[in-house]
């Protein structure tokens, strides 16, 4: 069974996300640790649970969800792994941050390109991957069959969407991978997001204003 923790880390208050199964190998979904002290917030949990990090994965690399990356990949020894059609998207953070207020941001580079034709495996535990972009040029979601997870990033909220105003982005774009990808998972999916609670796709289909399917 997959265990699911969720922080929220840094002023965009994104959700941090580590799985992990009964054999205590753990991955890390965008680390959007940035302060000393959110950092030992993840590592705390990590070491309270006796937790092997054996993968870093970005949904995507908008700056919220990939201040954490150097931090996991220095002190757990992994590789980040990431869709390659955003590593552009990584690449930029390091000239806007400053603008931002976030003066000590920690650079970080891709490592290993997935993408649907990949599986993520830890300990007993498998997700698939979806390609899901429009909030984001190289966005991927990953969801877990038998248990019905989705870690979607930010392409699907309770009743909203990600934003499509960034470089990248495109209405449409999103619309279609919410309809094509995100909605053909069984309506009890639970949709853990980039931001805010939780959801489900049954939940999506039926109210969300931006993309609901009429019955």
């Amino acid at each position: 069974m997959i265990h699911i923790k969720s922080f929220v880390f840094n002023p965009f208050l994104e959700n941090t996300y580590i799985l992990y199964d009964e054999s205590k190998e753990a991955i890390i979904v965008d680390p959007g640790c940035y302060e000393n002290y959110e950092k030992q917030q993840l590592s705390k949990f990590i070491d309270e649970n006796d937790l092997k990090v054996v993968k870093l994965i970005n949904t995507h690399c908008h700056i919220d969800h990939v201040f954490g990356n150097q931090f996991v990949k220095t002190k757990y020894h992994v590789r980040l792994e990431a869709n390659e059609k955003d590593v552009a998207t990584l690449m930029a953070v390091k000239a806007y941050a400053p603008s931002y207020g976030f003066q000590h941001f920690e650079e970080s580079f891709v490592d290993v390109h997935i993408d649907e034709s990949d599986e993520i495996k830890f300990g007993n535990s498998q997700l698939n991957i979806f390609f899901v972009p429009g909030h984001a040029p190289g966005h991927i979601a990953l969801y877990n069959v038998e248990e019905k997870i989705c870690i979607g990033g930010d392409v699907l909220f309770r009743e909203s969407i990600g934003r499509t105003d960034l470089p990248g982005g495109d209405f449409d774009t999103l619309i279609q991978s919410i309809h094509q990808k995100m909605f053909t998972l069984p309506d009890e999916t639970i949709v853990y997001s980039g931001h805010g609670e939780t959801t489900t796709i049954g939940y999506e289909k039926s109210n969300n204003p931006f993309c609901a399917i009429a019955s």
